[in-house]
């Protein structure tokens, strides 16, 4: 019988996967995933996701052994790769979710008829959710109005309870000689709290149900991390977004429209595949953005002088992941106190960030910097130190910065003002006001 490849990316998962459902149906099946630092070139993925990714294959792998398959293993561009596979075993067809980053979308196209592509890595189909006159949204609001008119997303599909394995396997790399582990050395061992993998995504799941009800409010206080802690399984699609949306149940609306946002993500990449690297609004081509390595690294360290911000970025390096509301401050901080261009941030996440995604990461990044086709204004810069308090950060800066732990609740979140600063903390590298005053000023001048 003659075979079909299964090509996997970032939908290492077995349940709710219409290519594999499809390909099953076929006869016999190869899944593949290819490690491509090829395609995507300054894009391929992360440090801190080269770990997960580890992991992640290696759950899939038993998995699939444990239906009677395995996964194959290869390194190299895609294409290429995928074509010298089809080659080796005979097999005509290729069978893989559909994906909107720019390099894949390149990929598919190179393999043109051998490709068979299915949707489901999202609530709907991209191309399917359009404006009145068939373009794609530029405005969330209004592309959460069309989507919301095909909600609820069906229900998710089961898991194949066998998968027909080949008369012969092709030969696979072994997972450890990629090396996606750091070992040298190994700055992993925060990293200890997630489980990549199907089933870390159905705890994980399980685990948000139950306090769902209060995303609205608990999404945005860093001390209580009310946060549903599922991109990361989303972003490798361990998870589908429909297997969410019905797994998490009741009627968060807030929670399903961050949901829908990575939908809204790729429609914008979709439309335009360079955002990760070009203004949403060309007007801001012209903004003078400060190339201060000194603040990037006080920024990328957490010593900037603001607790708030200091904690995120620290949360981060330890962790591989940072809490909502927080990653907003961090943002807002560099693009506009620090006028450092929101493409240093964007970079330093998808290095840093478990959950690093192309979309989202571009798309978040300038809604928050305001260079983005929806995107807040230019003027409206977030205030860490309020902020701090607002969302009653006191419990995460203790965890985060040590060096403060000691001090009361009244002072931690600015010790400068107060007077108290421990000897250990830095100096604000920049005022509040000196920092405000100086991005409108550049904004101006930009306009």
């Amino acid at each position: 019988m003659t075979p079909v490849l299964l090509w996997l990316r970032q939908d290492l998962r077995l349940h709710d996967q219409p290519a594999l459902l499809a390909a099953a149906g076929t006869g016999a099946v190869i899944p593949v995933y290819v490690l491509d630092d090829e395609s995507p070139r300054k894009w391929r993925v992360g440090a801190a996701q080269r770990w997960w990714l580890h992991h992640s294959l290696a759950a899939l792998d038993l998995n699939l052994r444990e239906l009677g398959s395995r996964l194959v293993l290869r390194r190299g561009r895609s294409e290429a790769v995928l074509r010298t596979l089809l080659a080796e075993t005979g097999a005509t067809e290729i069978h893989a979710l559909r994906h909107y980053e720019p390099w894949w979308r390149l990929a598919e196209t190179a393999l043109d008829n051998a490709l068979v592509l299915h949707d489901g890595n999202h609530l709907a189909p991209i191309e399917e959710i359009t404006t009145g006159t068939g373009g794609l949204f530029k405005v969330y609001s209004a592309f959460w109005k069309a989507l919301s008119q095909r909600m609820p997303p069906e229900e998710p599909w089961p898991a194949p309870e066998t998968i027909l394995a080949p008369a012969k396997w092709p030969e696979s790399d072994a997972l450890a000689d990629w090396a996606l582990l750091p070992t040298k050395p190994d700055w992993s061992s925060g990293f200890s709290g997630w489980t990549p993998g199907e089933a870390g995504a159905a705890d994980a799941i399980e685990a948000f149900r139950d306090v769902a009800k209060d995303y609205d409010v608990d999404r945005n206080l860093p001390s209580i991390e009310g946060s549903s802690r599922l991109s990361p399984h989303l972003h490798f699609g361990e998870v589908s977004p429909r297997q969410v949306w019905h797994g998490v149940g009741g009627k968060e609306v807030t929670f399903r429209k961050e949901l829908a946002w990575r939908d809204f993500a790729r429609g914008v990449i979709l439309d335009r595949p360079g955002y990760g690297d070009i203004n949403g609004r060309a007007a801001f081509n012209a903004l003078k953005w400060r190339d201060d390595a000194g603040d990037l690294c006080a920024w990328q360290t957490g010593r900037t002088g603001y607790p708030i911000v200091d904690a995120g970025m620290r949360q981060l390096w330890a962790t591989g992941w940072m809490h909502n509301r927080v990653r907003m401050i961090v943002a807002s901080f560099l693009t506009k106190h620090l006028l450092i261009d929101w493409r240093s941030g964007e970079r330093w996440f998808w290095d840093t960030l478990l959950d690093a995604d192309y979309g989202s990461n571009a798309v978040n990044w300038q809604w928050v910097s305001g260079t983005g086709v929806d995107a807040n204004m230019w003027g409206r810069i977030m205030a860490p130190l309020s902020q701090s308090v607002k969302f009653d950060a006191t419990g995460y800066i203790r965890e985060w910065v040590p060096e403060l732990a000691g001090l009361s609740d009244e002072v931690i979140h600015d010790p400068d003002d107060f007077g108290v600063r421990p000897s250990d903390y830095p100096a604000k590298i920049v005022g509040h006001r000196a920092g405000r005053e100086r991005a409108i000023a550049a904004g101006k001048n930009a306009r």
